[in-house]
């Protein structure tokens, strides 16, 4: 079960200047995290961001982000700081294994209602779809349990056919309270976060 997710923005633009930087000037670091063919896999890494971060497949996002995570182990805060200087901004995380596979689950229930492949790479427009249905979900899932959610009620006129698909939830397994409700706030603080966002979401 994957323990945490997390979600990224990237700028290109730093990233091929700083990143590929920091690439070159750190390699025999970074080539401990790229075994067994380090050297070819690094010099692949490199052409990429020097062309766009956006690029790299998710493992290589993964290396570059533990080999982040390796640098700065005992502060996460320094971790996000270094990785927005290199073009990658973490700006959102999911840390309860739990709240993961629930997330995620949704995320599956949608993709199997809207007949819409949404991969670790998403287009924001894509992503913003994603979670209106996830506030509409968590929102009438809510109205069983005798709560209401305002930010529902102001979308719903714009988004009736997302609507619809909320209330055709079958295939998402019964929440609990305390579970629906963070996952609402995990809905509704991603929509804030992103919804005049115009570049791609990474879910890593």
């Amino acid at each position: 079960m994957t323990e945490e997710l997390y979600f990224i923005k990237t700028n290109p633009n730093i990233a091929k200047i700083n990143l590929y930087n920091k690439l070159c000037r750190e390699e025999e670091n970074f080539l401990s995290f790229l075994q067994p063919d380090g050297k070819a896999s690094l010099e692949i890494i490199k052409d990429k961001v020097k062309d766009s971060v956006e690029e790299l497949t998710q493992q290589e996002l993964l290396n570059i982000f533990l080999w982040f995570s390796k640098s700065y182990p005992s502060d996460h805060e320094e971790i996000k700081t270094q990785l927005f200087i290199n073009g990658i901004d973490l700006f959102y995380e999911i840390q309860s294994p739990l709240h993961t596979q629930n997330y995620l689950q949704v995320l599956t229930n949608y993709e199997q209602l809207s007949k819409e492949n949404l991969n670790y790479i998403i287009n924001a427009q894509n992503f913003t779809q994603f979670l209106i249905y996830g506030i509409f979900l968590t929102e009438i899932i809510g109205r069983e349990q005798n709560k209401e959610n305002i930010l529902s009620d102001y979308l719903k006129p714009d988004y009736p056919s997302l609507y619809a698909l909320a209330e055709n939830h079958s295939g998402i397994k019964p929440l609990d309270d305390k579970s629906n409700t963070d996952l609402q706030k995990y809905f509704t603080d991603l929509y804030d976060l992103t919804k005049f966002y115009k570049g791609s979401i990474i879910q890593l």
